[in-house]
C-alpha cells in the first residue's frame, strides 16, 4: 500500500519542486510560489465558493455525460445493428462530428439561453461522439460464432442484446466512456466562460481578468484534482465492469 501511494504522489511532488525552484529563480509575479497556490485554495474551496462554483459544476459536468452516453450507447447499438441505418444517417453524423464543440457555444446560447441547459448541451454535443463511434465498432465486431450459437439457442430480443450485443461490444464502450469524460470536463470549462455567472469556468477566467494569479492557479489544481478523482472513480466502475474481460486476456496471455 505505501509503495502504491509513493509511486502515486511521485511525480506530482517531483512537479511541484521544480514548479517552486523554476519560480522563486524567475521571480515571476505570474509563477506564484506552492504555498500561495495552497493557502488560496484552501481560502476559495473551502468555502462557499464549493456550492456557488464547484457542485454546480460537476452537477453539470455529470449530467451532460450522462446523457451523451445513453445517447450515444442507444444510438450506437442501432447503428451498429443495422447497416442500412448506418449508411443513411454516416453522412450527417460525420458532418456534425466535425464540428468543434466550442464553435456551437453561440448557437446554444441563442437556442437554450444561458442557463444550465446550454452548459449541459455543450458537454453533450462533444461527448457524445467518442462513446457513439465506439459503440459501433464494437457491436459491429461481435463474433460471428457467439452470434450464430445465440440464434441456434433462441436467445433473440432484450436478451441477446443484454448477454450479447452489450456484453461483447462493452470492452469499446467503456474506452468511449473514458475519452468522453475527459471531454466533458474541458468542455465545462469552455462552457462556463461564456455568458456565465456561476463555475470553474467562470471563476478561472474572473480571476484571470482581476490578475489574482494565485487564485487562478488554485482553479486550474481544483480542476486537475477533479479530473484524477473521476478517472479514479471511472477505473473503479470499469475494473467491475470488465473483470471478466481482463480475466479473459490475462487466461490467454497464461495460455
Amino acid at each position: 500500500m505505501g509503495l502504491r501511494v509513493l509511486h502515486v504522489l511521485l511525480l506530482p511532488l517531483v512537479l511541484v519542486g521544480a514548479y517552486a525552484y523554476a519560480g522563486a529563480a524567475s521571480g515571476s509575479y505570474y509563477a506564484p510560489a506552492p504555498d500561495l497556490v495552497a493557502a488560496a485554495f484552501v481560502e476559495l474551496w473551502f468555502s462557499e465558493r464549493l456550492f456557488t462554483d464547484v457542485l454546480p459544476s460537476l452537477a453539470r459536468l455529470l449530467t451532460g455525460f450522462t446523457v451523451a452516453a445513453v445517447l450515444g450507447v442507444g444510438l450506437g447499438v442501432l447503428l451498429g445493428l443495422s447497416p442500412r441505418t448506418r449508411a443513411l444517417l454516416e453522412p450527417v453524423l460525420e458532418f456534425l462530428r466535425a464540428v468543434p464543440p466550442p464553435v456551437l457555444v453561440p448557437l446554444m446560447i441563442l437556442l437554450a439561453g444561458i442557463d444550465d441547459s446550454m452548459k449541459v448541451m455543450v458537454i453533450v454535443s462533444g461527448c457524445v461522439w467518442p462513446v457513439l463511434l465506439n459503440t459501433v465498432e464494437g457491436v459491429r465486431a461481435v463474433d460471428p460464432v457467439l452470434a450464430d450459437t445465440a440464434r441456434c439457442y433462441g436467445v433473440t430480443g432484450a436478451t441477446r442484446l443484454r448477454v450479447l450485443v452489450l456484453r461483447s461490444a462493452a470492452p469499446q464502450i467503456m474506452a468511449g466512456l473514458r475519452l468522453a469524460l475527459a471531454l466533458a470536463i474541458i468542455l465545462m470549462v469552455i462552457s462556463e466562460m461564456f455568458a456565465s455567472s456561476s463555475g470553474l469556468g467562470f471563476a478561472i477566467v474572473q480571476f484571470q481578468r482581476s490578475f489574482a494569479i494565485p487564485e487562478m492557479w488554485a482553479g486550474m489544481v481544483l480542476l486537475g484534482l477533479i479530473g484524477f478523482t473521476l478517472s479514479a472513480l471511472f477505473e473503479l466502475v470499469e475494473g467491475r465492469v470488465l473483470g471478466w474481460y481482463r480475466g479473459l486476456r490475462a487466461a490467454h496471455r497464461g495460455g
